[in-house]
């Protein structure tokens, strides 16, 4: 059976959004364009749990987000010789995401501070800041509470502030739930 006929254009419009998604995940271009492929595979293979008329954006967005998780627990667990990116890749790719072809210093460095954030700062920040997701779809698309992303916003943002003020890189603080 073939996906609904207003899937495979939606998901066509949502490629660039997939694609800096992933470059924020795995910060190396290579590997964001094997996850957003990953993504494209998965999604196509199960578009039956797609509701039309549903957010495509938040399901695709969980999609790519579970296969990181997956991916970075996979090389944890099972290390097999795949690169991980370097400081150097990080030095290479900064700016790489921005449209304009001179970006402004402020730009510049608020690229840097960005990628000094933790993962899952940068995560919820590309969500709520730039893909303009709702607080409720991006706790779906992360699998967290929406008070969870709520915080990790508001530290992301803190953050950036003490950072684009002249204060030290604030260190990535993670905190971890007690059961």
């Amino acid at each position: 059976m073939s996906p609904d006929p207003e899937f495979s254009p939606a998901l066509i419009a949502l490629l660039p959004r997939l694609r800096r998604y992933a470059r924020v995940l795995t910060r190396d271009g290579s590997a964001a364009d094997d996850l957003v492929q990953d993504t494209l595979e998965r999604a196509w293979s199960r578009h039956r749990q797609w509701r039309p008329g549903s957010d495509l954006r938040a399901w695709l967005f969980s999609i790519m987000h579970n296969r990181h998780v997956d991916l970075v627990r996979s090389t944890i667990l099972h290390p097999d010789g795949h690169r991980s990116p370097s400081p150097e890749d990080d030095d290479a790719n900064v700016g790489a995401a921005q449209a304009p072809a001179a970006p402004s210093l402020e730009a510049i460095d608020l690229q840097r501070c960005f990628e000094r954030l933790s993962d899952e700062h940068r995560q919820v920040l590309l969500l709520i800041a730039v893909e303009q997701m709702r607080y409720a779809e991006a706790a779906e698309s992360l699998g967290v509470p929406v008070g969870t992303v709520m915080s990790r916003l508001s530290r992301a943002r803190a953050s950036l502030r003490h950072e684009l003020a002249g204060g030290a890189p604030a260190p990535a603080t993670r905190l971890t739930r007690i059961k």
